[in-house]
Order: C-alpha cells, then structure tokens, then sequence
C-alpha cells in the first residue's frame, strides 16, 4: 500500500489525529512516510497546518502542502475568495506519485469528506484517489448521526469503483454514550468494510512520546497496529 487516501465522513472527525496514528505506527515500523495535504484552510501562512502536525506527532515524516487558503472555507470555495488557484486532483495524483517513488508509504489527508471541491470543475479528493488507484480510509465520528455519513460515503466509493479498505473512528469518547457503543457494531454493517481502529478523543494534545507509544493500539493490524475490533467492542458491550 504505498499510497492511502485518509478521507472523513465530514470535517472535524479526527482525520489529522488518525493520519498521524497511521504515520508513526509506520515509522516506528521503520519506513519512510510522506503526508500530503492537498489543500490546508483556514490557516495562515505563519500558522501550523495538518501535515505540521502530523509531523509533530508522528516523528520524521516528510510534509507537502500543495495550496493554503486563509479562509475555514471548502478549498475550491476558499481558492476562488483569496484569488488563488484551485488544486486539482491530477495535481494531487502526480505530487503523491512522486513521493512514492520516494518513501515507502504516502498518506494523502483530505479536506472535509470526500465529495468537497477542490476547483470550480468539481474535482474532488475521490477523483484523485482513482487516478492514483489508491486505497482509501474513511475516519467517522463515534456517536449519533455517524451511520448515515458513514453509509453515504461508502456508498460513494463504491460507486466510483474505489477500494475502501475500512473505517476507523478519529475520536472515541472517555465514556462513551449508548449511541456510541451500538455503533461499534452497526459501523461495519453499513459500511460493509471492517472497522479498522479507535482513536481516543483528545489523542491530539497528548506528548509527541505518548502519542506514538499509543498509536499500535488503536489502529488494526491492517494498518500496522494491534487494535482488535471484536476486543474492543466486547468491553463496551451494552
């Protein structure tokens, strides 16, 4: 797998916090990881962006940031308000190519979930990820409303003839609530995909040494780590 494609169910998800889980288990593993974050918003140029804190997080890791826009904005709306140009998903295919001629794993982070535009024309994460013929890995949330834009996208990349490899929950709650629980079950029924790891809720703020201690455990084995979904669904059980 030298190129994953990390995409949400929607924005603030955990995308950022479980890109950079994925990354350290791989350096730990001793293999060379680039991340590619196609378009940062909502962020100054002074400012740090997702792929600076993968980086923090992870370890050596190697960063590019194709554009950055100013404004909270979907990028291709973003784009169009500072009188930028757009990035486009050739864009992304080729500069993620070429980190994977150069690293051992790519991991691309998207912005907001998979159908949000990166130009006027429509182009989107999804796009990209077939002209890469790259895997994808859709971060949802943990609680109520979280079967619906987890059943939307899946069906989406199965649409588009995408390999969804499974589903990972970027923020799994300190106690977690009824809705929560059951949807440790129902995400792999509407998904069709395995669930492939929890992230804890506040894993972002946590040290550079802990985060990376932590990372194996909370990602399946598929992605490096030691997570077990049957485990851990059991000791929430209901």
């Amino acid at each position: 797998m030298p190129v994953l494609v990390i995409t949400g169910t929607g924005t603030e998800v955990g995308k950022t916090v479980t890109t950079a889980a994925v990354a350290a288990v791989a350096v730990a593993a001793g293999r060379s990881v680039a991340v590619l974050k196609p378009a940062q918003t909502g962020v100054r140029p002074d400012e740090r962006g997702d792929a600076d804190e993968v980086a923090r997080l992870a370890g050596s890791v190697t960063t590019l940031e194709l554009a950055r826009y100013p404004e909270p904005l979907a990028p291709a709306t973003a784009a169009r308000r500072a009188g930028m140009p757009a990035v486009r998903p050739q864009q992304v295919a080729e500069a993620a190519a070429k980190l994977a001629t150069e690293h051992d794993l790519v991991l691309v982070e998207g912005a907001g979930g998979l159908l949000v535009r990166f130009d006027d024309e429509g182009g989107t994460l999804a796009d990209a990820a077939r002209l890469l013929d790259a895997p994808v890995l859709v971060v949802a949330s943990a609680g109520l409303g979280t079967l619906n834009t987890t059943e939307l996208t899946a069906h989406e990349l199965r649409f588009r003839g995408l390999d969804f490899v499974g589903v990972v929950i970027g923020s799994w709650p300190n106690e977690a609530d009824l809705a929560s629980r059951c949807n440790l079950a129902d995400l792999p029924e509407v998904s069709a995909a395995p669930l492939l790891g929890a992230v804890p809720s506040g894993a972002g703020a946590y040290t550079p040494a802990d985060f990376r201690a932590g990372s194996p455990s909370w990602l399946a084995p598929q992605l490096g780590g030691t997570w077990n979904a049957n485990t851990f669904t059991s000791a929430q059980a209901v």
